[in-house]
This record gives C-alpha cells, sequence and structure tokens, in this order.
C-alpha cells in the first residue's frame, strides 16, 4: 500500500498517544482495501518473493526429528525472520504454502529421497526449505513449468531450485506414484493421518461469515441484491445448499453462505464494496457482547489492535450511541496510516488509535474515564479457529500455530505462559474504576486460558473494596436475533462442522442495591441499542420538581425490588376486582328476578376484611350481565388500579357490606308491592361461626304473576 502524504502528521499523532480519525480524507471507493482477499490461489506458480518467505516461515516451524532418523537436514537455529510482503495476498500466498509445506513434509522428504534428489552438494543447508517448498508448489501443479510474470523481481535462489528440481521431474512424479501406491492413497490427502485429514475437511467445509457494513448499505438492501442475484434464504446453517444464505442466530448483521461459493462470494461486488465484510463468527459474537454493555455515551477500550475488521465492526454497531472507541498497541506511524486508511474506507469516524500497550496504560488515565466498557481479545492458543491462515492474518498471530494445529495440541509451557499473559490482562482490566463491564473472548479450547483464567481473576479482589467487585453474567447479544436469552455464565461453541471453537465470557459490577434506578440508567441501555426514543415522560409539576418516569418507564426495569412490588399489588387488585364484580352480579340477578321495574340503590361500605371469591354463594357466580349499577362500579376499578401501581401504595385489605335488599313482588291479594321479611337478602360479615358460604332463600314457586301492572307505585 503506497504510503499517505501526511506521514509526518500520523507520527506526531501516535507519539502523543492518540490518533483521530475525523479529518481523514475518505479515499476512492475503488481502491478497496478488503479487495485483499479477492485473489484466490491459482496453480500456475507464485511470485519469486512468495516463496522466498514461505520458505522462511516453513524453517521456523518444520518438524524437527531425532538425529538417527534426521536424513534431510535443515539449517540450524537462528533468529526470527524477517518478512517483508508486498501485499496482503502475497501474505496470505506465502503462510498457505509454508503450512502444506508442513503438513506433506514426510511425504516431500521421502519424495527428494527416493528420487536421488537429495542430497546436492551444490545445495546448501540454509536452502533446504526453499527446496521442500518449491517441490510441493511443483507436484500441486502436476510437475507443470511456472508461468513467470515479466513484472516478477527474479530471485537468485529461487531460480536455482526451480531449474533443480525441474529437471528431476519425471523421477520426482515416479516417486510420488510410489508413495501413494505404498499408502494405498488415491490422492496426497490421503497419506495424511487421520486427525489431520478430518480437521482439514472440516474447516474447508466451514460455511463462510459475513457481516453487514450498515454505514454504506441497510440489512434490507442486503437481502435485496442476494435476493437479485438468485441467492434464497433458508432459516438455518444446516439447510445452506450452493446458492442459499442465512442470517446468524445470535447476530442480526451476520449472513452465511456454503463454503463452496467462496469464489463467487469474493467476486460480489458487496464485498469489493466494503459492505460484505469477510470475518470468523467469534469475533461478532464478541463485538455484540460488548455492545449489549454500553450505554448512550458510553467509551469502550480495545485492549489489543487484533483484527482491524473487529474495530470496524464495533464502530458501526456504536456509532449511534455517540461512544468512542480507544483502540491500544498502535505503535508506528505505518501503522496507524493504515489503520487510518482502512477505517476511513469503513466510514468509521469514532475511533482513537493509542500508541501504549494496554497494560501500560493507567487506570486513571484523564482521557478514559467515561470508558465503562473492555473488550479483551487476548492472544490465545487458537486451536479451536477455523482458518489457522485468516487468525494468524487477521489477528497478527504467530506462525507456530500452524506447528500446534497440526499437531493438534500445545506444549504446556506455552500453554502457561499464555495464561499468565490472559490473567494479568484481565486483572488489570479489572482495576478501572469507571468501567462497568469487561467483554473476554478467546479461540482456545483449553480451560486454562478461558474458565480458569476468568475465575482466577474474579478470586483475585484486585478491584478493591471502595467499590462494587464483579460477577459473571450471561452474555446478551443482537436485540433483534432469534436466539434465547442465554442463562450460562459462559457462552462456548466448539469446532465443528458448522461453527469454528469460541469462548466468551462478561464480566459486570454488581448492581448497588441501595441505589434506586434513574432515568438515564433505565433509558440509557435502551438507546444504546438503538430502541426508539418515544418513552413517555410525563411533564414536572408546578414548584420545579424532577420529571418522573411513566408506567412505561417502570416496566423497562429487570430484576430488582421494584418489580416484585409491582406483581403484588397486581395481584392484591386482580383479586379485589373479582370481588366486586361478583357481588355486582349477585345484585344484578336478584333485580332482574323481581317483576316490579322499581329503581333500587345499592350502597357499598368498607368493612375490615375482604369477601373473597369463594364465599360467594355458588349461584352467583352464574349470573347474567352487570347491572347499570354494577356497570358503573366496576368502570371505577380500573382507574382505582391505575393509581394505585402508579403511587406503588401497598393496597390495605377491605370488605364489602350490604345492606338489606328490597325486592318488590306482586302479592296474591292484588297488584299492590309488598316487602316480606323472608325475600330480604342478609350478608353479614365478621360474625362468628361464619362457615364462608351464604345461600340465597328460595323464591316461592307459586307466585307466578301472569300481567305486569304497568304502573307498580299506585
Amino acid at each position: 500500500m503506497p504510503e499517505p502524504n501526511n506521514n509526518l502528521s500520523l507520527h506526531e499523532d501516535v507519539i502523543n498517544g492518540t490518533s483521530d480519525l475525523n479529518e481523514v480524507k475518505k479515499p476512492d471507493e475503488k481502491e478497496s482495501v478488503v479487495k485483499r482477499t479477492m485473489t484466490l490461489i491459482e496453480k500456475n506458480g507464485c511470485h519469486d518473493t512468495v516463496y522466498m518467505n514461505a520458505a522462511k516461515i516453513f524453517q521456523g516451524i518444520h518438524t524437527e526429528k531425532a538425529k538417527h532418523r534426521m536424513l534431510v537436514r535443515y539449517a540450524g537455529d537462528s533468529a526470527p525472520p524477517v518478512l517483508a510482503f508486498k501485499d496482503v495476498c502475497s501474505q496470505r500466498l506465502s503462510y498457505e504454502l509454508a503450512f502444506n509445506a508442513l503438513k506433506y513434509q514426510d511425504l516431500l522428504e521421502e519424495m527428494l529421497l527416493d528420487s536421488c534428489a537429495y542430497p546436492c552438494h551444490s545445495i546448501p543447508d540454509e536452502l533446504t526449505s526453499l527446496l521442500v517448498v518449491m517441490l510441493y508448489d511443483l507436484q500441486d501443479r502436476k510437475f507443470q513449468a511456472r508461468e513467470i510474470s515479466d513484472e516478477d523481481e527474479p530471485v537468485a535462489d529461487v531460480r536455482k531450485i526451480e531449474h533443480y528440481l525441474y529437471s528431476f521431474r519425471t523421477k520426482l512424479a515416479a516417486a510420488l506414484a510410489r508413495c501413494r501406491i505404498k499408502h494405498d492413497a488415491p490422492s496426497i490427502e490421503y497419506v495424511l493421518p487421520e486427525t489431520i485429514r478430518k480437521q482439514h475437511q472440516r474447516a474447508s467445509a466451514l460455511p463462510l461469515c459475513v457481516w453487514i457494513n450498515t454505514f454504506k448499505i441497510s440489512l434490507e438492501d442486503v437481502f435485496r441484491d442476494l435476493k437479485e442475484k438468485g441467492f434464497t434464504k433458508v432459516e438455518s446453517v444446516s439447510d445452506l445448499d450452493h446458492y442459499t444464505y442465512g442470517v446468524d442466530q445470535h447476530c442480526g448483521d451476520v449472513l452465511f453462505f456454503p463454503s463452496s461459493l467462496k469464489e463467487e462470494l469474493l467476486n460480489l461486488d458487496l464485498l469489493a464494496d466494503g459492505k460484505l465484510l469477510l470475518q470468523d463468527k467469534s469475533r461478532s459474537l464478541a463485538v455484540h457482547a460488548a455492545q449489549a454493555q454500553l450505554n448512550s455515551g458510553d467509551d469502550i477500550i480495545v485492549a489489543h489492535v487484533g483484527s482491524h475488521l473487529t474495530i470496524a465492526h464495533l464502530s458501526v454497531l456504536t456509532n449511534h450511541s455517540k461512544s468512542t472507541i480507544f483502540v491500544c498497541g498502535v505503535k508506528s506511524s505505518e501503522e496507524a496510516a493504515e489503520l487510518r486508511n482502512f477505517f476511513s474506507h469503513m466510514e468509521c469516524t469514532n475511533i482513537q488509535l493509542l500508541h501504549e500497550d494496554f497494560t501500560e496504560i493507567g487506570p486513571t488515565d484523564p482521557k478514559l474515564q467515561k470508558a465503562k466498557v473492555i473488550l479483551l481479545l487476548p492472544q490465545c492458543s487458537g486451536l479451536g479457529a477455523g482458518d489457522p491462515i485468516d487468525f494468524i492474518l487477521n489477528e497478527h498471530g504467530d506462525a507456530e500455530l500452524l506447528k500446534d494445529l497440526f499437531r493438534g495440541t500445545v506444549a504446556k509451557d506455552k500453554l502457561s505462559v499464555l495464561a499468565e499473559r490472559q490473567l494479568n490482562e484481565l486483572m488489570h482490566a479489572m482495576k478501572f474504576k469507571e468501567v462497568q463491564a469487561i467483554v473476554y473472548c478467546t479461540c482456545s479450547i483449553y480451560p486454562e486460558e478461558n474458565e480458569r483464567v476468568v475465575k482466577k481473576a474474579l478470586e483475585s479482589g484486585v478491584e478493591g473494596d471502595k467499590v462494587q467487585p464483579y460477577r459473571l453474567i450471561p452474555p446478551g447479544f443482537d436485540a433483534c436475533s432469534d436466539s434465547n436469552v442465554s442463562t450460562e455464565t459462559f457462552f462456548r461453541t466448539e469446532p465443528s462442522a458448522i461453527s469454528s471453537g469460541c469462548f466468551l465470557a462478561v464480566l459486570a459490577r454488581e448492581k448497588d442495591s441501595s441505589e434506586n434506578p434513574s432515568a438515564e440508567d433505565i433509558l440509557g441501555p435502551a438507546a444504546a441499542k438503538g430502541l426508539p426514543d418515544d418513552i413517555l415522560v410525563e411533564k414536572p409539576r408546578k414548584g420545579g420538581k424532577k420529571q418522573k418516569v411513566t408506567q412505561l418507564t417502570h416496566n423497562i426495569v429487570a430484576g430488582g425490588v421494584e418489580p416484585k412490588i409491582t406483581q403484588l399489588l397486581h395481584r392484591q387488585t386482580v383479586s379485589k376486582i373479582k370481588a366486586e364484580v361478583a357481588v355486582s352480579k349477585a345484585v344484578s340477578n336478584v333485580q332482574q328476578k323481581s317483576v316490579s321495574r322499581t329503581k333500587s340503590s345499592v350502597q357499598l361500605k368498607k368493612s375490615i376484611r375482604p369477601i373473597s371469591a369463594r364465599a360467594l354463594p355458588k349461584v352467583l357466580k352464574h349470573t347474567c350481565p352487570l347491572s347499570p349499577v354494577g356497570e358503573a362500579y366496576g368502570r371505577q376499578t380500573p382507574a382505582r388500579k391505575a393509581c394505585a401501581e402508579h403511587k406503588r401504595v401497598v393496597l390495605k385489605p377491605a370488605k364489602i357490606m350490604f345492606p338489606p335488599v328490597a325486592m318488590p313482588y306482586l302479592s296474591s291479594q292484588g297488584n299492590k308491592a309488598g316487602i316480606p321479611a323472608h325475600h330480604c337478602f342478609h350478608c353479614w360479615s365478621g360474625a362468628k361461626g361464619f362457615c364462608g358460604r351464604v345461600l340465597l332463600p328460595p323464591l316461592p314457586k307459586t307466585v307466578r304473576p301472569t300481567v305486569l301492572h304497568p304502573r307498580p307505585w299506585m
């Protein structure tokens, strides 16, 4: 990548500790940094510099054998090689070529010995690594000559080894055939151990994972564009088949595609223009978990530079919440320039670069006092990564990962060093008193780097006694995702045919139970997640009182004592309403059985104890609809309920008492109304010996008027 003209100012920014992205010019859209993944490996040879870099990488990771079994000799141990890559594409080719040479090292050495191409006095031990690497590339091209470009700068050692191997091409091809017959292998893949072969097959079959850059395109436009190009949406990752795609269950802006579509996917304009970004899902999970802990206006610290794509994804998710992302460990002005150009192309403007390492930054640094979340993605063994080459390139990992991945295990001493470093970084993150949450994520499959690190940090008590301690909480992801809310404190995915390995833990400070949540505490997380801003807030009353959040705001609060009080009030109010409605029905039933339409009033008085629904006669539970008086009283209860819930006043038990109810009827002597004493319904409360059931005396069956008097008062 060409150096920009503002190198001097970039250098000054990095030395001063920060580097702002707001004033960077946007590069041309066609000068896409993302096109570094667009080139696939073609079997027509590589540039000379690719072979040299691959030989240097292979020299550091090749399998060393015992002296009595060492037939092919390599150069002795030396200082780590200095690698100079032309671009990211050549970097990927170099690592892939070195990794393939490592996997087939035994086969390639056997071919050299069987064909008598080795030993050769004209080839010193320092060039043995280059000999093995170029031999793998030659057999991968079916022993055909390499196509050399005019723009390729020749390297003398590369041309020398190339001519030497090409002169032995017939003997080398025969040696390869004998090896396949010896191992009964249809292809050289079957020469590999079964564990390595299955691991390679699983990695090559993993679905391709991309996330959507909503700075440049919306989710709806992506779905429409994919539909126009012939892609069909499926519900599950297991349903992927050819021209299909699916939406991730945890992250709503993450899509999956079949691995067979890699070439077509890389040639899409959506990827070329930076609208879709190819990255492992584990980093998207970490980004969404960190964003879920942010309130509006909170800053976030990224402890390691790691992948540029991870920082860009976090910027996309937090831009609307006015958060600033502080990225630690940007050492040089050249690295800062590369980051600036990439983030400018991605239209990310809320990122500041810090030249100090994370552990060198003090917890009381003034510029980080608004930081409430720390995203910690430490260097790890990485054996859970689906594509080790991607992990090394994107996460700036060590090439030793290829050696560990080939062996299927990590040395104990190396694992202990990694775990100790991870623990120190996590404990340093816990010292920031203003920080409220820490997201810890690795691509390791070892508990020594995962659960044990987190538990040791929590047991250390490094945060001190003056602040609330940390505790583990279930990680939250996308609010719009279809995933169920997890109750596990650790989130873990094992390497499988549909996903890579990942470990994630969220540490949050315990809430102080003595403090009542304010409106900002309630509305802040909602605003950070992009929820609508139409939360109702009451107008301030006269006298300068503060605004109160309405019932809708109170319903947002999750956990604590207040929801329990609300549930208690709700149960008490509902039970009281049921009793009042049942009594109203009883009054209406008695009135409808009367012959006359004389108006009667029912007066309700408060008593000492409430009448439950069980205390009413069974006949009153199956009555006709409410009378006008009962309806009027029933309409008052919802208002009383709302008022009680709004004021949060605990209701005192009360009892409803009925006076004698007069029921007019027609006597047998004439049309005059009479009120016999034995036809009155009395319900007295508080009497001793009350059994809880009151039976209404039945009406006499003999009294059945046939004609209603139009004027019963005469």
